[in-house]
């Protein structure tokens, strides 16, 4: 394997040689690092907690140690504050430890057995020796932001090998700029294995999102950018309007990602990561905010930053302000996690309606230009799914299914349906349901009651969310995201769609109960009564008008019998 194992009187001497550059916010550029510190060693693992890095009179760090049994305690939200209060130096080496504990917990699929990553290279490669010849990158990789972070020139080679077998293992990245850099800062700190299982926890994630992986993805994250920060940072945003009166915002917030992993000092980047590997892209969310206010200050106080000197060029001066950047990392940070109103709610629901707004105009862009998509009969389910589905369902008609499709997401339509769970086949009990659909992601329920009524749910999560525990190590009462959206196909054809979707304005906890579940019963939208509720025998159920929806009630009587029951899966989804 490619890569040195350092001992403990190597750490040492990476320690001191590190120090000088977290002291100092310009050392950075003239020193040549490691390729990274070891992976596996055992020394490493056991010496680690015996450093003691804390100047001065400050509290001591909290050790790896310490941050594992919480994890496995299910104390996320104090993991969180650990990992934002503690400073550890640069040069500490807890991060060999601490970033794989960090990335794999969001992992999904636990195939990363011991040589998997190395099988993967030998398929890709043919062998496991690092070539010396260039390694062509992926198409998703944006050439001009191979941020190497002072790799050696093995260390490139690495990081271009990793990125290649992920490109493999994972086909459906399609478009991640900031992928490349991220591996980089990761091959300071652990070997090539763990880095790459790193990333494939990253990229696997479900919960919170860590890495864009598509174009359309790209253009979600900068436009919620910039939605958040015309309320979070409105007078920097006035004043760059007002200096630039025909400045388009679009062409600043589009780099946004770079004034951090670009501009910013690598001791600030990795006390970000830190940060980032538990709690997603939000904290850098945070941090673009804080560049901003700190950068309209200066520009208010510093000639350097005068309007005739960066009018011209605002993105590219917010890179250069962040390469001098005066504020310590522990200060940025502070200020980043001290800005109210910025919830993973809020945030979420402002990249759910940018997507929708996308998806509804067809219209992507990227680079300046314009990639149509248009729904057309490849994006319809094919013909062998059609007649399956004929044959099968009690629910749906081809005239319906159409109508249906027409409602989904757009990256939805490119899979084909297939079903899941019917209590035709499957019988009437929630355990059977939960087995046969709790894993998948996402499911369309078909209601048919005895009075031929029929309507149902697109749900967005997956059902064993159900099961997953807060910050606080309780179950979570309602889960799912605002995708999630109700529909009626009979008597009437009608889609109700979340109704954080209209606007900015923060609805209140009442309008976010998408999903509920227990061994008891399974609830759909909440608020002043649930849209679509069932027992456990999937017998009787109820639907109400709630605020999670605007919905009325799915059915005219409100009180409804089960006849069908069907619940569609995506393939590939």
């Amino acid at each position: 394997m490619v890569g040195k194992v350092l001992g403990i009187r190597d750490l040492e001497q990476f320690s001191s040689r590190r120090s000088s550059v977290y002291v100092d916010p310009e050392c950075d550029k003239f020193f040549e690092l490691p390729l990274f510190i070891a992976a596996s060693s055992n020394d490493v693992t056991t010496k680690c907690q015996c450093f003691q890095f804390s100047p001065g009179k400050e509290p001591a760090l909290r050790s790896f140690t310490e941050i594992q049994q919480l994890l496995q305690q299910g104390k996320k939200r104090d993991v969180k504050n650990i990992l934002r209060e503690n400073s550890w130096p640069i040069n500490s080496p807890i991060r060999s430890q601490l970033w794989p504990l960090l990335c794999g917990q969001h992992l999904t699929k636990q195939h990363m057995l011991d040589g998997f990553y190395w099988e993967m290279v030998h398929q890709v490669f043919g062998t496991t020796e690092l070539s010396e010849k260039p390694i062509m990158l992926p198409a998703f990789v944006d050439a001009i932001h191979c941020l190497p972070y002072h790799l050696t020139s093995t260390g490139r080679a690495v990081a271009d090998r990793i990125v290649n077998v992920l490109g493999y293992d994972c086909p459906d990245i399609t478009y991640s700029p900031v992928l490349y850099p991220i591996t980089s800062i990761l091959l300071h700190f652990m070997s090539e294995e763990e880095a790459y299982i790193c990333l494939a926890g990253l990229v696997a994630s479900k919960e919170k999102v860590f890495i864009n992986q598509t174009k359309l993805q790209h253009e979600v994250t900068w436009k919620t950018v910039m939605q958040i920060a015309k309320k979070h940072t409105k007078s920097a945003v006035s004043y760059f309007q007002r200096i630039c009166p025909g400045l388009k915002l679009e062409r600043v917030f589009m780099d946004w990602c770079w004034w951090i992993l670009a501009g910013l000092p690598f001791q600030h980047l990795v006390r970000i990561m830190d940060c980032y590997f538990h709690e997603g892209i939000k904290v850098l969310y945070r941090v673009a905010l804080v560049i901003l206010n700190l950068f309209h200050k200066e520009c208010q106080s510093n000639n350097e930053w005068s309007p005739d000197n960066i009018k011209n060029d605002i993105g590219n001066a917010l890179i250069k302000f962040c390469k001098k950047i005066t504020v310590s990392p522990a200060k940025l940070l502070h200020a980043a996690f001290s800005i109210r109103g910025l919830s993973t709610q809020y945030i979420s629901r402002i990249s759910i309606k940018t997507e929708m707004l996308l998806k509804s105009r067809s219209v992507l862009n990227s680079s300046s230009k314009q990639l149509i998509k248009s729904r057309s009969s490849d994006n319809l389910p094919t013909s062998q799914s059609q007649v399956n589905i004929q044959m099968m369902s009690h629910t749906l008609t081809i005239r319906e299914l159409f109508t249906l499709w027409s409602w989904l997401p757009v990256r939805i339509t490119m899979y084909q349906p297939k079903l899941l769970y019917t209590t035709e086949e499957h019988g009437c009990s929630l355990t059977t349901f939960y087995v046969r659909v709790e894993q998948h992601e996402p499911t369309l329920l078909m209601i048919k009651t005895c009075n031929n009524e029929v309507f149902g749910a697109y749900c967005s999560s997956r059902w064993f969310e159900r099961n997953v525990k807060d910050d606080k190590g309780q179950r979570q009462a309602y889960f799912g995201t605002g995708e999630t959206f109700l529909f009626s196909l009979y008597p009437e054809r009608a889609k109700y769609p979340w109704v954080g979707i209209e606007g900015d304005k923060d609805l209140g906890h009442s309008s976010e109960l998408f999903m509920a579940a227990d061994s008891k019963m399974i609830t759909i939208g909440g608020g002043e009564g649930q849209a679509i509720w069932m027992d456990e025998n999937i017998r009787f159920g109820k639907t109400d008008g709630c605020k999670t929806f605007n919905n009325p009630p799915l059915c005219p009587s409100g009180d409804f019998e089960i006849r069908v029951l069907e619940v569609y899966g995506f393939v590939g989804s």
